[in-house]
C-alpha cells in the first residue's frame, strides 16, 4: 500500500489550517492582545466553532497581503459608533480632571 494518507496526514499535521489567537501572534511575530484588538476591529476574522475562536492561515494570508499594498478594508464602527482601531495607545492613558471647587 501506499503511505500518501500518511504523508498528507503528516503535512496537515505540521501546518493546521485553524489557529488560535496565540499561534497566530506567533505567527505574525506580534503579541497576542494585538491579535484580540485586530479581531475586534474586524482586520482579522475569526472562525468559531463552539466558544473556541480559531484563524485560518487563509485569513492570516489574506490580512499580511493586505498590509503589503493591497486594498484598505473598510473601517468599520464598533458597537458604540466609533470607528474601530487596532490603537492600544489610550488603553493605557490616565487622564487628570481638575478638582472643581463648589
Amino acid at each position: 500500500m501506499s503511505d500518501q494518507p500518511q504523508r498528507l496526514r503528516d503535512i496537515l499535521a505540521a501546518e493546521p489550517l485553524l489557529l488560535t489567537p496565540e499561534e497566530a501572534a506567533t505567527v505574525l511575530r506580534v503579541g497576542r492582545t494585538t491579535v484580540y484588538a485586530l479581531m475586534k476591529s474586524c482586520d482579522l476574522h475569526a472562525t468559531h466553532i463552539g466558544r473556541s475562536c480559531r484563524l485560518s492561515r487563509a485569513e492570516l494570508m489574506r490580512y499580511v497581503d493586505r498590509l503589503d499594498g493591497g486594498q484598505p478594508a473598510a473601517r468599520p464602527t464598533s458597537h458604540h459608533g466609533r470607528s474601530a482601531s487596532t490603537d492600544q495607545g489610550e488603553l493605557f492613558d490616565v487622564v487628570h480632571k481638575p478638582a472643581t471647587q463648589p
